[in-house]
């Protein structure tokens, strides 16, 4: 591990499993599936992208060595499944989703660049962190991939993961760049929700 580079607090990384595991415990109780199944999604959506970029990166992979991060996925997945269903309703899916993914997309960046992984292709590490999860979540409950339709949504982990890059490359404090780079990464996915804003898709006969 480069020493250059300050390394995430644990509680940042756990804070991100925890709001991806919600997503993947919200879709399962929107299906209306079995507890066990509900937690299973909220475990593999929270986990997923994570256990990939440290694989790619060689590190250990995280919620293996972690002994909080099966015990708080389990316990999102009790919070879904006993409160009531209106308290989930609308857009609740779409926005747990959103801070998933701009905090997530900033934790894979930041340990990828802590792991000595070069700015660029760390930022990379950190796309892949914050949209495998949601990606495998959609997969294995037979929806339509955010990632086949024409919203922003990888844009928007580009976003947190190309500032959080770009922020601790030139030098400046890391709470600043982590806090800067998740919140923009969200507020463009927030925008995505709100306004139904699209990229051009390809048109070309």
């Amino acid at each position: 591990m480069t020493a250059a580079v300050p390394a995430l607090p644990p509680l940042f990384d756990l804070a991100a499993v925890a709001v991806f595991a919600l997503s993947g415990a919200l879709l399962a109780a929107r299906l209306r599936l079995t507890f066990v199944t509900l937690a299973f999604f909220a475990l593999v959506t929270g986990v997923g992208g994570g256990t990939v970029r440290d694989l790619l990166i060689g590190a250990p992979v995280f919620w293996i060595r972690d002994p909080w991060v099966a015990p708080v996925c389990l316990a999102v997945a009790l919070i879904a499944w006993f409160t009531p269903r209106r308290w989930w309703e609308h857009q609740a899916l779409e926005w747990a989703d959103a801070v998933g993914l701009a905090a997530y997309s900033m934790v894979g960046t930041a340990k990828a660049l802590a792991y000595g992984v070069p700015p660029v292709t760390a930022m990379l590490m950190g796309v892949v962190t914050g949209c495998v999860g949601g990606i495998v979540r959609d997969v294995l409950a037979g929806v339509p991939s955010i990632l086949m339709r024409p919203e922003l949504y990888v844009t928007a982990a580009a976003l947190a993961a190309g500032l959080c890059g770009v922020g601790t490359a030139a030098g400046l404090p890391a709470p600043l760049v982590w806090s800067v780079s998740a919140l923009a990464g969200f507020a463009l996915r927030g925008a995505a929700i709100l306004w139904k804003l699209n990229i051009p898709a390809y048109s070309r006969d």
